[in-house]
């Protein structure tokens, strides 16, 4: 890539505070958008999703174990897969160190896929994951959920689609009253609103060429599974 432009020390400095204001703003933005979702209604989940496990059967509400608030990452791991996603497993190698630092904060995170639980269980072997994943091909917890697409007219992002049906990105956050055992849904997003949460592209977000997709056929070619970046394209 070609050098920006080259300045003196003062001026760099200069550029830099005026960023800085940006970003502040930036930051007291986010503050008050994560407040608004935090302040959104609750929705009851009454339906009786069950999941095929390594452990046997588990309902929705044994996935939050001993906490009351539940992540739910939507991988995308369709019946027919024998690999996962390549950039829902770039998201996913993050899992492992992630679970710890959130349950101190009441807080499971579970990965959910509409895959053969045996399928699944081979690649998380081979990625080297301990996170729990597990299967939601038996019930109609993707479809629900807006991840699971059937063929034709639906919605996905909570707008209109019209397409093939497959399996799509997204995290869903639910909230257990520990008096009544209720579940409750009270957070979806889809698409790219799984962006914040990858955290290569936000570190990449800080380098002078960025996420460098420009002249990619679309803009994910790059990713890899962390065991493949010495092959060639997938």
């Amino acid at each position: 890539m070609e050098p920006r432009e080259i300045v003196s020390d003062e001026d760099w400095l200069a550029a830099r505070k005026a960023l800085l204001a940006e970003e502040k703003a930036f930051t007291k933005a986010r503050d008050a958008l994560s407040a608004a979702r935090r302040a959104l209604p609750w929705r009851r989940v009454a339906k009786p999703y069950v999941f095929e496990s390594s452990d046997g059967p588990q309902t929705l509400p044994d996935l939050f174990g001993t906490c009351r608030q539940l992540i739910v990452i939507h991988f995308m791991f369709g019946p027919e897969a024998e690999t996962g996603c390549v950039v829902c497993s770039l998201r996913a190698d993050g899992f492992d160190a992630l679970i710890p630092h959130l349950k101190a904060r009441d807080t499971a995170l579970v990965v959910v896929s509409r895959g053969r639980l045996a399928a699944m269980n081979a690649f998380k072997a081979r990625m080297g994951w301990r996170f729990p994943w597990v299967s939601s091909l038996g019930s109609d917890f993707g479809f629900d959920f807006g991840v699971s697409l059937a063929e034709g007219p639906g919605t996905y992002n909570y707008a209109p689609r019209n397409g093939p049906a497959g399996e799509a990105n997204g995290t869903s956050v639910f909230f257990k009253d520990p008096a009544t055992g209720e579940v409750f849904h009270t957070y979806s997003t889809y698409a790219r609103g799984d962006d914040i949460l990858m955290s290569p592209y936000n570190y990449l977000d800080l380098t002078p060429k960025g996420r460098d997709e420009g002249a990619l056929p679309y803009s994910v070619a790059w990713i890899r599974h962390h065991d493949r970046y010495d092959q060639g394209p997938t």
